[in-house]
């Protein structure tokens, strides 16, 4: 196991951007799986103690992911993620909007962009994401994005670990 993996965090306030650089110690297409396929997805995608719930989830170029974050108090916290380009295991691209239960987004959202490449069986996703919004942007971190993003990753690495075991 790689103890030297990237993580980079930058938020550039004048493009309204966030970029996130993470490495993982696994292949390409377990990382590309546990990113698009919701039963893997479901087991990493939110910060502990918290848990992500996927209520349907159809990934192709117009499909759409409607799932919440659950608090260990049964508090959801919904989103709607809208698949607008995939070019398999190395990009897709989502808008990324806040909802209620009964799907009404909470505009303006963001646009995600998560890029894929391994190089000597390391693996590296680079996301990037354009609020329309400085005010969302601003929203977003201050709800503890950069943190509770960071032990999803971390989430994310240790079930990679288990996987690549089995």
């Amino acid at each position: 196991m790689k103890n030297n993996l990237l993580f980079d965090f930058t938020v550039d306030k004048a493009t309204k951007t966030v970029f996130i650089n993470r490495e993982f110690d696994a292949d390409l297409s377990l990382v590309w799986d546990a990113f698009t396929k919701r039963e893997i997805l479901d087991q990493w995608w939110a910060p502990k103690p918290w848990e992500s719930k996927t209520k349907y989830m159809d990934f192709k170029v117009g499909g759409r992911r409607f799932y919440a974050m659950v608090s260990p108090d049964g508090e959801e916290r919904w989103s709607i993620q809208k698949y607008t380009s995939i070019s398999p295991k190395t990009n897709f691209k989502m808008t990324n909007a806040f909802a209620d239960k009964d799907e009404n987004p909470e505009l303006p959202g963001s646009e995600w962009d998560l890029n894929f490449s391994e190089q000597n069986g390391t693996t590296k996703v680079s996301v990037t994401i354009y609020n329309e919004s400085l005010a969302r942007m601003e929203k977003m971190i201050e709800m503890g994005f950069k943190e509770g993003f960071a032990m999803t990753l971390k989430n994310l690495e240790n079930l990679l670990t288990t996987l690549s075991q089995q």
